[in-house]
């Protein structure tokens, strides 16, 4: 059990375990291959980034597989004038999971959360359960409220 896992029990919020595998070699984009394995529709896998600010800052972005994050929302919906994708190295330090596996939920140190407004269109949506290879399900409303997260539009 992860501490993302974990979270969301404490919390007593609605949510199911997803495991999956993606075959080496798949050409697709690793979202994409995560969708496939988990036989959902690429648009409600959702991808936890972590970038930081010119303040120095970090904060978290939710954004779907099938598209990018585009820095310059990010910033401007944080009050910042820039933000940069953070050094591996720190977004696991922040966050107490590895990069591929970095979970919304339970984090080590609770960052500001943004999270795409795409999301809100999906009756549920699939972030990291906080280990690659493990997915969670819940709804927007429960991924909002969990991680408080400000809901814009950051995606391209």
């Amino acid at each position: 059990m992860t501490p993302a896992i974990k979270a969301l029990e404490r919390q007593g919020i609605a949510h199911t375990v997803h495991r999956y595998e993606v075959a080496e070699g798949d050409d697709r984009t690793y979202g994409e291959a995560v969708a496939a394995a988990l036989g959902a529709d690429p648009a409600t896998v959702y991808k936890t980034l972590v970038a930081q600010l010119d303040t120095g800052e970090l904060v978290v972005a939710i954004v779907p597989v099938t598209g990018t994050l585009d820095l310059r929302r990010l910033a401007a919906a944080a009050r910042a004038k820039s933000a940069e994708m953070a050094k591996p190295a720190v977004a696991e330090r922040a966050t107490g999971y590895v990069t591929g596996g970095i979970s919304p939920f339970g984090q080590k140190k609770r960052l500001r959360t943004f999270a795409d407004a795409s999301a809100q269109l999906h009756e549920h949506v699939y972030v990291s359960a906080g280990r690659r290879g493990l997915q969670v399900r819940v709804t927007p409303s429960d991924l909002v409220a969990v991680t408080g997260a400000t809901v814009t539009e950051l995606g391209r």
